[in-house]
């Protein structure tokens, strides 16, 4: 979707700070929500895809608002209420209703660090011919689906070089819709800094994007 969170291309929008020791979490309960995420998500009521849906949901103001964390607690708010894990009493009271059911976690304490660890590979090995090739030359469709989408307004209708195939991963703009995965190929795509931002930009620079398939066509 078009939305304040994709903000690649955007102007004056103020400079990004930036820190050697930048550190993890800046305050200790920024570490409670990406617990509570984690281990909220295990239950699979949803998936990646949706819960950045989510938050590309958030209204603009307050999307620029917001903290990071801020962001996904609100998103995992909305998640919780819209999938019935918890209810609106229960948000504002602290406590479970009478006669909830108590729910076995779906993710231990002692799973906790190889979950960390390896994540959850969006890769597939299903068969799946491509449609491009390396060395190509491709356009990024000028598309502005409703859902959620990994292909950035600055790059839509802009010209590129097909660099690698990573093979056959799932296909966000589905999956976040609960359409299912319908994995698709995943190709960087090299744009020229010209290219994307006009003769003012230096010659010599690019961009590489990941991008799926279906957001691709051939010149």
């Amino acid at each position: 979707m078009n939305g304040i969170h994709d903000l690649g291309g955007m102007q004056d929008m103020g400079l990004i700070p930036y820190k050697r020791t930048e550190p993890v979490f800046h305050e200790s309960w920024e570490g409670r929500v990406f617990a509570l995420n984690r281990a909220t998500g295990a239950r699979r009521k949803w998936n990646i895809d949706a819960s950045r849906f989510q938050r590309e949901l958030i209204p603009p103001a307050e999307y620029l608002r917001m903290s990071y964390y801020e962001r996904w607690l609100e998103a995992l708010v909305k998640l919780l209420l819209k999938t019935g894990l918890v209810t609106q009493e229960e948000l504002e009271s602290g406590q479970p209703s009478g006669g909830s059911p108590r729910l076995a976690p779906r993710l231990m304490p002692e799973e906790v660090g190889s979950w960390l660890a390896h994540g959850a590979p969006a890769n597939r090995s299903v068969p799946s011919g491509a449609n491009f090739q390396v060395g190509q030359s491709v356009r990024a469709r000028n598309m502005h689906p409703a859902g959620h989408t990994r292909l950035p307004r600055y790059a839509r209708g802009r010209s590129g070089t097909i660099v690698r195939d990573h093979g056959v991963f799932v296909y966000p703009d589905t999956h976040a819709l609960f359409q299912g995965e319908q994995p698709r190929h995943l190709y960087s795509v090299r744009f020229s800094a010209q290219e994307l931002w006009g003769a003012q930009a230096n010659a010599r620079d690019s961009v590489s994007l990941d991008l799926w398939e279906p957001y691709l066509e051939p010149i």
